[in-house]
């Protein structure tokens, strides 16, 4: 593995539903990923994360751990429900307690904290409100970022307002697979706004109350035409636009690009200059490109995606492909130019079927060999000028993943759910060893 920069922030992540459990515990209300685990047919194993990997208990091990992998940074996710339980009023002390004692423990570990304000976890009071498609949880959202930057924002080393608006708002709203579970195809285009229009609230929010840097997390996927046709180059563009520029054109100051679903109505007169208050770091999620061709005729969709040939699969089916990392990272340079400010790979990672051998050991050479690959794709990314300063990897713990419930595990760190074990696999060792060198 080659050098990098001695500076360069090597981290780890993780966000609260997927891991904390206590769900009930100290005042917290529920969020829609409470409600939406509830409803049959939702999640593939019919789990909940009422439990998870109970961290909300076990988070002084799992911040050992982190300190045994020697990470100079740990990026969690505060619980909106556990701060506001209806998202609306006054702080919960009890909550932020929590992330108190979390915040104090890293910090004493050497690890900086990294905290997310917003990781789908919608209080369900505001979701029967409207949710995200109420411009009003714009303006609720920054009220709950003033109040936890009130208690953590001298300690915080990097808030990240949002996380991946983009899934929330295609998968949680558009086709229905995450929570709130609407399917509103490209009638979701409020869900956007009123996201970036939340982000930039809580910008100004949290430059009132700590002078940590400020980011958002995005996930992004280059776009990889098949098919040579005009046909297949528009449905090209369109995905892109939806995809990579929808959520990044306007925060840098360009406006809204045309994107499929686009609606100018819901956008007021200043919101633009909102939306565009300067962050300090762009969160890059990254995890595989995406193929597109036109769609048949009839298709509700401009594009339709299709599977990309050639390469590894992960557990999830998807593609492993570190090039695409590399080629994402010189597009932002080449797209967004003087504009782009530094960015962090917040999440990279992989899930495959990872299990304890006889001896109790958890052997993963697949994990090895794709933080190896992106790590390489980042270095060179590095090497032709673009600003990369930190590497977070997609997670420090095997976690409760969304719509698939325990079935897909992205840890570095194996967890026997029913005991809540955890055992570090060969990934973690791997990692640990690159992190000191």
């Amino acid at each position: 593995m080659p050098d990098f920069p001695a500076d360069f922030r090597w981290g780890v992540s993780t966000s609260a539903y997927q891991i904390e459990g206590a769900t009930t515990v100290d005042g917290r209300g529920p969020s829609i990923w409470d409600t939406f685990a509830r409803e049959p047919g939702r999640i593939v194993d019919a789990s909940t994360g009422d439990e998870a990997c109970d961290h909300y208990h076990r988070y002084a091990e799992d911040t050992a751990l982190l300190a045994g992998l020697g990470v100079s940074a740990y990026r969690f996710s505060v619980a909106w429900p556990r701060i506001q339980p209806t998202g609306v009023g006054p702080a919960n002390a009890a909550g932020l307690d929590f992330y108190d004692r979390l915040v104090d423990g890293l910090l004493a570990a050497g690890v900086d904290p990294v905290a997310t304000l917003f990781h789908w976890d919608l209080p369900q009071a505001l979701e029967d409100a409207g949710g995200w498609l109420n411009r009003d949880t714009a303006a609720r959202f920054a009220e709950y970022a003033d109040l936890t930057a009130a208690r953590l924002g001298d300690r915080v080393k990097l808030w990240i307002t949002l996380n991946e608006p983009f899934i929330h708002m295609s998968l949680g709203h558009g086709m229905g697979v995450h929570a709130p579970g609407r399917v509103l195809l490209f009638d979701a285009f409020p869900v956007a706004h009123h996201q970036l229009l939340g982000h930039g609230l809580a910008v100004a929010a949290l430059r009132a109350r700590t002078t940590s840097p400020v980011a958002i997390a995005n996930n992004y996927s280059p776009v990889r035409q098949a098919g040579g046709s005009d046909a297949d180059r528009a449905a090209a563009e369109a995905y892109d636009a939806l995809h990579n520029r929808l959520f990044t054109d306007p925060l840098l100051g360009l406006g809204y690009p045309d994107a499929p679903g686009f609606d100018p109505a819901v956008v007021r007169d200043g919101d633009l200059d909102v939306v565009a208050a300067p962050i300090d770091v762009l969160g890059v999620n990254y995890y595989n490109p995406t193929g597109i061709r036109a769609p048949e005729e009839g298709s509700p969709l401009p594009f339709e995606i299709v599977p990309l040939d050639g390469y590894p699969r992960t557990a999830f089916d998807w593609p492993v492909a570190p090039d695409g990392l590399r080629e994402l990272l010189l597009q932002l340079r080449d797209r967004y130019g003087d504009a782009l400010p530094p960015i962090q790979v917040t999440e990279s990672g992989c899930a495959y079927d990872d299990a304890p051998d006889a001896d109790g050991r958890v052997h993963d050479p697949e994990r090895i060999a794709y933080l190896d690959g992106h790590l390489r794709a980042v270095h060179e990314a590095i090497g032709a000028g673009v600003p990369v300063t930190g590497y977070f990897v997609w997670s420090l713990l095997d976690n409760w993943e969304w719509a698939e419930g325990f079935t897909k595990r992205f840890g570095l760190v194996h967890v026997d759910y029913p005991t809540q074990r955890r055992t570090p696999k060969s990934s973690y060792t791997w990692f640990r060893d690159l992190v000191r060198r």
